[in-house]
């Protein structure tokens, strides 16, 4: 007798719902770079060293693996190499900035070497068809100014003036979109009040880098003011500023709405506020709670100076569109809520941290995955600015040394194209985005250690080959069809 045995097997199918997200036909594309991080041939044609030079020639243990920006990409050399990997993904805009060290002396005449680099770069652009976006300070501070005080010195004012007046004079004809400055709450608060980088100024209480602060966007809305009048006529150019910011989640239930808001106030708002409001000035609850903090001090001044009437009037409305770095985003807790918690050190009273049980983190320890910020951002600043004009100016992952098949940023670059998406299908007033980076660059006190470039950099081959990761394909696929798919399962 036989005994038949019968087995049922189960087939469980796992169904993938792919969705796209979309961008406008006129939307545009591009990467970003800067000039210290990229270009090398530091002290050759006339250049001058810059608080970065100082800075990692003088204290080289202040970088994690004792380098310099010295070589980093060899731009200055391999220009072309850059404008061809534009090219192969084809990118409509590239973002760069010019070196301040490069283009005057000490004693504010021209260097013409410098002018002549740039010239080429951005002729060579236009050949092809790139549209040039250019930063005019890009954290590369002149080191003959650092010694008069830097951004602590109001006469830096005038001297940026003459500056962006060079700037605007010798590439306006062909350069449309200019951005003042990058990210200058990095470069007053880590530069100026908690020495993490050059020029590696240390100051209580928030001091300097409020000084630091308020001698930007003075500088800021003169280089404005100055092109309106004297370039724009001819020129038809748009003027901006580029701040970073993430946003700012709730930690629980009992963190209030009003918390959030006065986090991204406290550090979007810092520069923004006066900017892109009627008030011309720092938000209103900074204001207030650094003057009150001030004055328990025993202070005969507020820590945050104050703007003169013509000032104010001089700062409203001075950009034409408003850059956003964004990379990541924080939970956010008021110190009240934290029994034992001494608030001394911060004038916000808040606590902004990462939750690595939710995000995934970079190889960057500042740097989670958090593409949904980037949408509440945009929104935010949609609601709360009028909806300006937005260019998102830097976004990216960071990763080891030459990581070709770079999936982790594929994942988060199309996770924050989506939400980009879903901004602009929400109004947002965006028109354009420039992944960080380019190539793998000089990564400030990090570095080489920490590689952001889509295209890798082997920093001991001569040649510095652009070597193309997987995400490039990403892009390319990005630039043909204007959309990307997400599983959303």
């Amino acid at each position: 007798m036989k005994t038949l045995i019968f087995i049922t097997i189960l087939i469980v199918t796992v169904s993938s719902e792919i969705k796209r997200y979309s961008f406008p036909d006129d939307f545009l594309f591009g990467a970003a770079t800067a000039s210290y991080q990229i270009e090398g041939a530091w002290n050759v044609d006339g250049k001058i060293p810059s608080i970065w030079d100082t800075a990692s020639h003088r204290n080289p243990s202040s970088v994690v693996d004792g380098t310099t920006g010295d070589d980093a990409g060899m731009s200055y050399y391999y220009y072309e190499k850059d404008i061809q990997a534009l090219k192969d993904i084809g990118f409509k805009v590239y973002r760069f900035s010019i070196a301040w060290t490069r283009m005057l002396t000490k004693t504010n005449q021209v260097n013409q070497k410098g002018i002549d680099y740039y010239n080429k770069l951005i002729d060579r652009l236009k050949e092809e068809g790139i549209e040039p976006m250019v930063t005019i300070y890009h954290w590369d501070l002149p080191q003959y100014l650092q010694d008069l005080g830097g951004w602590t010195n109001p006469r830096i004012v005038k001297y940026f003036e003459i500056f962006a007046d060079l700037a605007f004079k010798s590439f306006g004809d062909r350069v449309k979109e200019w951005i003042t400055f990058n990210e200058p709450s990095v470069f007053c608060d880590e530069g100026y009040g908690w020495a993490s980088h050059a020029p590696e100024i240390r100051t209580d209480k928030n001091i300097g880098n409020y000084l630091c602060t308020h001698h930007v966007l003075l500088a800021h809305a003169s280089a404005y003011r100055m092109y309106k009048e004297k370039y724009f006529p001819s020129q038809q150019g748009k003027v901006g500023i580029c701040l970073n910011s993430g946003f700012n989640y709730p930690y629980n239930s009992t963190v209030t709405q009003e918390t959030v808001d006065k986090a991204v106030n406290f550090y979007l708002g810092r520069f923004a506020n006066a900017i892109f409001t009627e008030e011309g000035d720092y938000p209103k609850i900074m204001r207030d709670a650094i003057n009150e903090k001030s004055k328990n001090e025993g202070r005969r001044w507020s820590r945050l100076p104050h703007f003169t009437t013509a000032q104010i009037e001089s700062l409203k409305g001075s950009a034409d569109f408003l850059a956003i770095n964004y990379y990541s985003s924080n939970f956010v807790v008021p110190f009240d809520l934290l029994p034992g918690w001494d608030p001394a050190g911060s004038d916000n009273e808040i606590w902004g941290f990462h939750d690595p049980t939710i995000w995934k983190r970079a190889k960057s320890v500042w740097l989670y995955q958090v593409p949904d910020g980037l949408r509440d951002l945009l929104i935010w600043i949609k609601d709360h600015y009028n909806n300006p004009l937005v260019y998102i100016t830097e976004n990216g992952w960071s990763d080891e040394p030459m990581t070709i098949d770079d999936y982790d940023r594929i994942e988060y670059l199309n996770l924050h194209l989506k939400a980009l998406s879903q901004a602009i299908d929400a109004s947002c007033n965006v028109k354009a985005y420039t992944v960080w980076s380019l190539i793998d660059n000089f990564e400030w006190m990090r570095g080489y250690t920490e590689r952001f470039g889509i295209y890798a950099i082997n920093f001991t081959d001569p040649e510095r080959q652009r070597i193309p990761k997987k995400s490039v394909a990403l892009f390319k696929d990005l630039m043909q069809n204007m959309y990307v798919e997400i599983d959303e399962n």
